[in-house]
């Protein structure tokens, strides 16, 4: 056992000057005695010196000329006395040991090279080279101006070696006591608790580190463009009313009451609480009157507006509540312009496939300004989409109850090999920004698309359902 044979050889000889030495003359692996010796210092039976010492080993090439012999001295050796010819000298010793002795021969003044003939300058030579590798080989001195023709040569390679220097330390025995961690009632039972040698408490350890999960795909997206949003200068919403009336899910945004969206396939509807009971009412009625017989150069939808309809609870369809109600808070004092966000969960009643879900998250954004366009638009969403980094987008002209114009957001998913539709835009209707009590020069630009699918473009899935649960681990390593 190496333990007991290091303890042994410092007992006999006071100390133990090189581990490496050591190593090789007793028959252990180099690392058993280094790790041995760094246990037995912890516990201060020995104190460890570490050293590093520098010597040059033989790279293959060099291995090579140590066991045959130099090129130039091979060549060398192939030229007979009266001599022979390139091409037949070249085919006797082979066109690498030719190409790598021609020079260096010559150099040193051994051979002379005619145009058809070789012929040697000097009787006899000695192969330097090789003896100065095998010098090495058996770890004799070369002198500096050896190691530099070999190392410009690349037939030697500088190796570091570290090992160890021990002498005795202040707690040294022949044998290891093994220290006990705990004191038990056998112990104090047998009285041995006197001889015992516990192991002392290190303060200073730290514990084990703990087991932290990974962020989901999704909020590592949701955190970018947060980040992506705030450096863009917007603000985020409050997002945190999952319950909202049909009156700002739908009405507030100039949504008619008897449009698709709000057929229960499309909605979840609640049964307790079913109603809201505070709205603003004089707003309330500017919304009624615009539905039913228009304004602001709008002639309405012509028909009969129900406020039962309007005071429905629902899980809200899409985060642009949220904005309805954050223009009309806005509209209501002395106007200054305004970038808004806002991230959150939103309901729909549709049937889950590879690309939708019943629950999902939805990123609204909008500007509020005098005199915006829909140039100012598309600038916007190519200068956000760009710092996510999907470049590649296209706009289709679309239609939406309360924007005007407005325009589907499509981006290239390399997975599908396809465009895939992420969001949509537009430009708030007048019906709905008016009756808020908003400046007649004021435009409101805005965009809403899901977090999921961005996300799946950026991580390369393409099924929504694999973001949840367990193949979503997949993502989590790319």
């Amino acid at each position: 056992m190496a333990e007991d044979a290091v303890l042994g050889y410092l007992a006999q000889n006071g100390d133990l000057a090189d581990s490496r030495k050591f190593a090789n003359e007793h028959g252990f692996e180099h690392d058993e005695v280094v790790n041995v010796i760094k246990s037995l210092n912890g516990f201060q039976y020995v104190v460890a010196t570490e050293y590093e010492e520098k010597n040059w080993v033989l790279t293959d090439e060099g291995k090579e000329y140590a066991a045959e012999g130099s090129p130039e001295f091979r060549l060398f050796s192939a030229v007979p006395t009266e001599g022979v010819s390139l091409k037949e000298l070249e085919a006797k010793v082979g066109p690498t040991v030719f190409k790598n002795g021609r020079t260096n021969a010559m150099k040193n003044k051994w051979l002379v090279m005619g145009k058809e003939l070789v012929t040697r300058k000097v009787e006899h030579v000695e192969d330097r080279v090789k003896d100065l590798l095998t010098k090495i080989q058996k770890t004799e001195s070369v002198d500096q101006v050896g190691i530099d023709e070999l190392k410009k040569r690349k037939l030697i390679a500088e190796q570091k070696l570290k090992g160890y220097s021990v002498v005795k330390g202040i707690n040294f025995a022949p044998k290891r006591r093994k220290a006990v961690t705990s004191l038990t009632r056998e112990n104090l039972q047998r009285g041995d608790w006197k001889d015992l040698e516990f192991k002392e408490y290190n303060f200073a350890a730290k514990g084990l580190p703990s087991e932290g999960g990974y962020l989901h795909p999704l909020l590592k997206v949701r955190d970018r463009l947060t980040t992506i949003f705030r450096m863009m200068g917007f603000e985020e919403m409050p997002t945190n009313n999952y319950v909202e009336s049909s009156f700002w899910n739908f009405d507030a945004l100039f949504q008619p009451q008897q449009h698709p969206a709000r057929d229960s396939h499309d909605t979840f509807f609640l049964q307790t609480p079913s109603t809201t009971k505070f709205l603003p009412e004089d707003y309330v009625e500017r919304v009624k009157q615009v539905h039913e017989v228009g304004g602001y150069g709008s002639r309405g939808y012509a028909y009969d507006w129900k406020r039962e309809e309007a005071n429905k609870n629902l899980l809200r369809t899409h985060t642009t509540a949220v904005s309805s109600r954050m223009l009309y808070q806005l509209a209501q004092k002395p106007f200054a312009p305004k970038k808004y966000f806002s991230i959150d969960r939103v309901f729909r009643n549709e049937a889950v496939d590879r690309t939708h879900l019943a629950e999902f998250h939805q990123i609204e954004g909008l500007i509020c300004d005098s005199g915006l366009t829909l140039g100012d638009l598309i600038g916007v969403l190519k200068d956000f989409f760009s710092r996510l980094g999907m470049s590649k987008l296209r706009f289709k002209p679309a239609y939406n109850p309360y924007t005007e114009p407005s325009m589907e957001i499509f981006s290239y998913h390399e997975g599908f090999k396809k465009w895939v539709e992420i969001g949509n835009s537009g430009m708030f209707r007048p019906e709905m920004l008016l009756p808020m009590g908003l400046p007649d020069d004021v435009r409101v630009i805005a965009w809403g698309l899901s977090l999921e699918r961005p996300t799946m473009i950026l991580y390369g899935i393409d099924n929504i359902r694999d973001l949840f649960g367990h193949k979503v681990l997949s993502a989590l390593r790319s």
